[in-house]
């Protein structure tokens, strides 16, 4: 189990760099073709992947709604990937789905500490739009808000995705007696 987990933080890193690299070169489909091939292999590895599937969709849902209502606010800007006007790119949706594929291996440990959940939302989802501005895949139109915003929508998003991933879990039988 730990070698999945190792893996699974690795992939999602790459998978993450990808995304924004591409993002930020104006060619989005690159890093979202590399992602989906690593959310791909999470759900088939998945001993259970209907479930990993629906935890998935619903990260994704949850990014899509948050992320188009801060650019839609004009407290972020993205220079590429905007498939409707005053909407999330489609490469940071699949971020998310990058994110929820972590949540049954490399954080698990996070179900049972929700409120570090909530602390760790609150600091590495900032810090991770902070990275991508720098790398140029997102522009802070008005910083002070949009920081706010992503602290406090991490805060909360992190742990209500760490609750759904006890529910849907197509890990649990590999993990029983190796956390």
């Amino acid at each position: 189990m730990l070698s999945r987990k190792i893996s699974n933080f690795v992939l999602f890193q790459i998978g993450w760099f990808a995304c924004v690299l591409s993002g930020a070169a104006m060619q989005p489909l690159m890093g979202v073709a590399i992602a989906a091939a690593i959310i791909g292999w999470h759900v088939w590895r998945a001993q259970q992947p209907a479930k990993e599937i629906y935890l998935i969709l619903a990260a994704m849902l949850v990014g899509a709604l948050w992320d188009s209502l801060l650019v839609w606010q004009t407290w972020l800007d993205y220079p590429a990937g905007i498939l409707l006007p005053h909407t999330a790119p489609y490469w940071i949706i699949i971020m998310w789905a990058l994110f929820a594929s972590t949540l049954n291996l490399s954080l698990r440990w996070l179900k049972s500490h929700l409120l570090l959940a909530v602390i760790l939302g609150a600091i590495a989802g900032p810090l991770a739009y902070y990275a991508g501005a720098r790398l140029g895949a997102v522009d802070f139109v008005q910083p002070t808000s949009a920081f706010i915003a992503l602290a406090l929508g991490w805060a909360v998003f992190t742990p209500l995705l760490v609750i759904l991933s006890k529910r849907f879990d197509g890990y649990a039988l590999l993990a029983r007696g190796h956390d």
